[in-house]
């Protein structure tokens, strides 16, 4: 699998530069003639050479970094020189001056490889192209999905794989990457990759960094089976990957039975902190699956061991069933009560933070108690508030560019508040939509600051942040009203790239248009394609179909066909015009629905409705969608993937419309946890899974339990259902229809801004004369021009806490604040 010239290189290699005269007493690199520098030559090693004639302008910049090159070049095993050419040795490397900037790679006297030397810009490119060079045998890299699955079935059953993405040859993360594998090449099989797409394809969630993954291929016996992964959270450096391949190397989980206060194993050394499962004999199977699942979910993170209570001279609380020990030396171990794998990883990641955050903030003099705050979002930003941002990739609007910016391009434009948190945290996913969209959206991502410019943000009809609008010309603006997440709002953009409705032209593009084919070069993020159909004599009813269509503009596709010919489809899909035509690729399903009567607003509810699935899995993201239809859940919850014949069943109820006044669903716990907290209110305790409740949120409040000893089958589950409708089963809970709140009172941000302005319009008389006179005074500017009313940006920055809850100063008339 590895190759054997990568041990041949490991016994020597070379590295010559051959560059242009440059006298220096400090240069450490040997300067050699082309005769001396070719007889120094020798089988396998390597050398870079870069001629040019004596007396030619000098590389010094390039040379400087060489020379900051040459301490990490010399710890692999690489020397490096430079070279100069002289009239007598004639070489075909001493070329004219236009070949200057030309660096020539050999391995003994065969030419490898040339470089232009803007492309060894720095020390990390210089060290990075040359392992990677010459680990080209050793480190693969793939361009596409299938060259990257058909390296992983190579190694099933085999070998383990670490696989990177950066964002190109020669930066800082691509240079740990191959240092990595200078060292780590011969037992793991490297592969290497730049194509951003490709680390989308894998469910990166975050493609604006370089990320390393570490894939159990080994484990993998089943050629069907995928390699399990574990992504490498911590920065790109060569410390941090050298301390997450120890991770993956060491056991996934030990046995101990000592006193956890004296354990040192290697995840301490590498300054991670422990995890103790407490086991008992009686127990011992169970808790073992237990460690094994925290371990998974804490690889490269923590290290967990199995403690045997009944070997241990050590005096354990007798409910604790887990011990945590932080990574300092003599931190004292903790025994905890955690009944729930979640919480065991919650505990450990929630402490490695606020490690993480007293080493960051031990500079500071001053900032907020983290402890004591109740907002996650605002703890979110405030961890992340260091790290940068690539806002260049997003045009910053003022009042003066605001207007000619909007009307004279397709512009999507952010409204925020610096100092919101909500705002803060959504422009991450503002900035990823911009690094997906880079070089391929017509669209300008814009943003303006509202903090800074509160009266462009009023006029846009801006009363909370984040907002989002997509103004085209000619058009009015629309609103984005999604999630506040990457995948919708880019979802949102790439559905406004095209007409809305979209104009079938023929049967045959119609047909296109439902097999979800039409646009599946642009994006495949419809599950739902919507086609209304008309004679030519309807233009009323089409007009309306058109009006909801682009009401709805950015969430979903319409289409529209009123051909002559469209009795065709008419007749083919059995849908009376005039109508319209809701088909689910995925689901491979095409429904009608008639229009004759429908008004505009019930036109939007139906096309809204449209991308509902029939029995979706319910999300966090999903569950809005859902609860608007005012309809019963009937909810399976399952640890895992869904057992087939109850999706059998429960599609065979939808297709007979057996469930119309139920919304059934399912919900996976392993992808969205929070299900086992929503069990444990239902049930007291987690109940064995699947289980199978119906629960009526909308009136009532009452939850109920399909009998867990029964099989769901389609008789089984219409009987259940019909006994609830005649009141012969009770619920087993009933929900509360107390009000959510926060857990903490919030400020009323708007009262406190109208408060100062309404004190101020209290003030009769004199007093609002003695202001007004304040006011011109302040107003009038040192010999008599105007005064200048916009302070820089950085200013107001700092300002605008005070703005926000008191009048403006003197140089601004009081007045409330309507605009937020």
């Amino acid at each position: 699998m590895m190759s054997s010239g990568f041990v041949v290189f490991r016994a020597g290699v070379a590295l010559v530069l051959m560059c242009s005269f440059y006298r220096s007493t400090e240069d450490p690199l040997p300067e050699l003639s082309p005769q001396q520098y070719f007889s120094t030559l020798q089988p396998g090693k390597a050398s870079l050479a870069y001629f040019c004639q004596v007396g030619s302008l000098s590389n010094s910049v390039f040379l400087e970094e060489l020379k900051e090159a040459i301490r990490p070049l010399q710890d692999y095993g690489i020397s490096v020189s430079k070279v100069n050419c002289v009239e007598e040795e004639a070489s075909r490397y001493c070329g004219k001056e236009e070949g200057v900037m030309k660096a020539y790679l050999f391995r003994g006297h065969i030419l490898l490889r040339e470089f232009p030397t803007d492309t060894l810009f720095d020390v990390n490119a210089i060290v990075a192209h040359v392992l990677f060079t010459l680990l080209f045998n050793e480190v693969k890299y793939v361009t596409t999905l299938e060259d990257l699955h058909s390296i992983e079935n190579s190694l099933k059953g085999k070998a383990n794989m670490i696989f990177s993405y950066v964002e190109a040859i020669g930066t800082p993360e691509h240079r740990a990457v191959m240092e990595a594998a200078f060292v780590y090449g011969t037992s793991y099989q490297f592969a290497l990759t730049t194509e951003i797409a490709l680390l989308e394809n894998i469910g990166s969630e975050n493609t604006g960094r370089a990320h390393l993954y570490f894939l159990h291929c080994e484990l993998a016996s089943d050629l069907t089976e995928s390699c399990r992964t574990t992504r490498m959270e911590q920065p790109l450096t060569t410390l941090n990957i050298h301390v997450f391949i120890k991770t993956m190397k060491a056991p996934l989980v030990m046995e101990v039975a000592e006193d956890p206060q004296q354990v040192s194993i290697i995840h301490l050394q590498l300054g991670l902190p422990l995890v103790f499962i407490i086991s008992q004999q009686a127990t011992y199977e169970a808790d073992r699956r237990t460690a094994e699942w925290v371990a998974w979910r804490l690889l490269g993170k923590a290290g967990v061991l199995l403690l045997s209570r009944d070997s241990v001279d050590v005096d354990i609380p007798q409910h604790a069933n887990v011990a945590f020990r932080r990574a300092e030396k003599e931190a004292p171990v903790e025994f905890l009560v955690l009944n729930d794998v979640d919480l065991i990883v919650s505990h450990v990641k929630s402490n490695m933070y606020i490690e993480e955050t007293q080493e960051d903030e031990d500079g500071d003099e001053e900032g907020p108690d983290l402890a004591i705050q109740d907002d996650e979002v605002a703890e979110t930003v405030y961890r992340d508030r260091k790290r940068p941002l690539p806002l260049e990739l997003t045009v910053e609007l003022t009042q003066e560019t605001f207007n000619s910016t909007v009307t004279t391009s397709d512009s999507l434009v952010l409204f925020y508040a610096t100092w919101h948190a909500v705002s803060m945290a959504f422009l991450q996913s503002y900035i990823d939509v911009a690094i997906k969209l880079k070089g391929t959206s017509t669209i300008l991502l814009t943003r303006i600051n509202c903090a800074d410019w509160s009266d462009v943000c009023a006029k846009q009809n801006v009363t909370a942040f984040p907002a989002v609008k997509l103004y085209k010309e000619g058009e009015s603006p629309v609103s984005y009203e999604g999630m506040l997440g990457t995948k919708d709002l880019l979802k949102f953009v790439q559905l406004n790239r095209i007409s809305c409705p979209v104009n079938i032209a023929s049967i045959q593009e119609a047909e296109k248009y439902l097999r979800g084919e039409l646009y599946k070069d642009l994006f495949s993020f419809p599950s739902v394609s919507v086609l209304g159909l008309f004679s030519p004599a309807m233009a009323s009813a089409e007009e309306h179909f058109r009006e909801a269509g682009k009401r709805l503009r950015g969430s979903i596709i319409t289409g529209v066909y009123s051909e002559d010919d469209v009795w065709i489809l008419s007749n083919k899909y059995a849908a009376p015009l005039p109508a319209m035509l809701l088909a689910r690729p995925r689901e491979g399903g095409i429904e009608s629905v008639p229009l004759a009567t429908a008004p505009v607003q019930e036109m939007v509810r139906i096309l809204a409705n449209a991308p509902l699935e029939a029995f979706p899995e319910i999300t966090v993201e999903t569950l809005p969608a859902y609860l608007r239809l005012q309809r019963p859940l009937l909810m399976l919850f399952s640890d895992g993937s869904i057992d087939p014949q109850y999706r059998n069943a429960a599609l065979a109820l939808v297709r007979q419309k057996q469930l119309e006044p139920f919304t059934p669903c399912w919900l996976n716990l392993k992808n969205t946890p929070v299900g086992r907290g929503i069990l444990k209110v239902y049930f007291g305790h987690l109940p064995p899974l699947p289980q199978l409740l119906l629960v009526n949120l909308h009136s009532g409040g009452q939850v109920y339990a399909f009998p867990s000893v029964q099989s769901i089958t389609e008789q089984s589950l219409m009987l259940w259902l019909k006994k609830l409708e005649a009141g012969l089963e009770n619920p087993i809970t009933i929900i509360s229809d107390q009000a959510w709140k926060p857990p903490l009172p919030a400020f009323d941000f708007l009262s406190m801004m109208d408060a100062p302005a309404a004190q101020a319009s209290a003030k009769k008389g004199a007093e609002c004369m003695e202001a007004a006179e304040v006011q011109a005074s302040a107003e009038q500017p040192r010999g008599g021009g105007p005064a200048p009313r916009r302070e820089p940006p950085e200013t107001l920055r700092v300002k605008h806490w005070n703005r926000s809850i008191a009048p403006r100063e003197a140089g601004e008339p009081s007045r409330p604040h309507k605009e937020l």
